[in-house]
């Protein structure tokens, strides 16, 4: 009988402690899927997952402002993450970005033939009007399609030629890597022709407005967000520009603006990619800094 109890003892022994073991279990996976609560009973959500790494982009000047914000604002948020931002022109981002010399090339406009089999793959982030500006003693307030392509192109050089004032007109333009000039190529001037040899080229969209300013009779382009009021905007076909006119079909001067990755992104480009997609992103700052969201487009 002793040794019947023993080997009963022994076995309720067992049974409790895989009761234990089951218990414990149970409770591990309770706390694996379930969000953890501070001190006050209060649910608060996971960690994101942290990102690490150095992000460089190069490129469009017009794309500029936003892309150094958002570089701001996501390094705020990750700490781990350098995100270094230049200008240089479309031409020079998609180059760079070809070669793998930075993460990211930014555009003004869509790579083109001169890419095909580069492996560039395309991220739409916001859309940047383009309006075409004079210096303020320039008289003129709209201008047609047909009137702007003669005069950058140097059939037009009189502002009275247009309705203005008796005054010689200087272009003020931008280099050739530029995605502005591509842009206003494409949308303003006649098929096949080319901006005047006088016209006077800078290297980016601030350089342009500054000259634009300074400089009797001249007109030049550039993307809205660096408009101030030190020039004049004119209509374009007569319509004012304004984010409506876009929507509504009416001003055609804008551009996709294009954020170009060699392949598929890694982890932490994909990361900053998709907070410039953000709604707090393309809500709070795009509009802000004067670009219209991207899904305002598709709607």
């Amino acid at each position: 009988m002793f040794n019947v109890s023993k080997k009963a003892v022994t076995l309720g022994m067992v049974a409790t402690l895989a009761a234990g073991l089951m218990v414990g279990c149970g409770t591990s996976s309770n706390t694996d899927t379930s969000n953890k609560t501070g001190d006050a009973g209060k649910t608060t959500e996971p960690a994101q997952a942290e990102v690490s790494g150095k992000i460089t982009a190069a490129g469009s000047t017009a794309l500029l402002p936003l892309v150094k914000q958002a570089a701001t604002e996501f390094q705020t948020k990750h700490s781990k993450v350098t995100v270094d931002v230049t200008g240089g022109g479309s031409g020079t981002g998609l180059k760079q970005v070809a070669e793998g010399t930075v993460t990211i090339g930014n555009s003004d406009v869509e790579s083109g033939k001169d890419y095909e089999g580069k492996g560039l793959v395309d991220h739409q982030v916001a859309v940047a009007p383009f309006v075409l500006v004079t210096n303020k003693d320039v008289t003129l307030t709209n201008i047609t399609k047909e009137q702007a392509g003669k005069i950058f192109t140097g059939e037009i050089t009189n502002w009275k030629d247009v309705g203005g004032k008796d005054e010689k007109i200087t272009i003020i333009g931008r280099a050739e890597s530029s995605g502005s000039r591509k842009l206003i190529k494409q949308l303003v001037l006649p098929e096949g022709k080319d901006f005047a040899k006088d016209a006077i080229a800078q290297d980016s969209t601030g350089a342009l407005r500054q000259t634009v300013e300074q400089t009797a009779g001249a007109i030049g382009y550039m993307d809205a967000p660096y408009v101030t009021d030190k020039i004049n905007v004119l209509k374009y076909e007569g319509v004012e520009y304004k984010a409506d006119n876009i929507f509504n079909g009416t001003y055609k001067l804008y551009a996709f603006e294009h954020m170009y990755t060699k392949g598929e992104p890694d982890k932490t480009t994909k990361a900053f990619l998709d907070y410039m997609m953000s709604d707090e992103f393309q809500t709070k700052f795009v509009e802000e800094l004067k670009f219209i969201p991207v899904s305002k487009m598709k709607k």
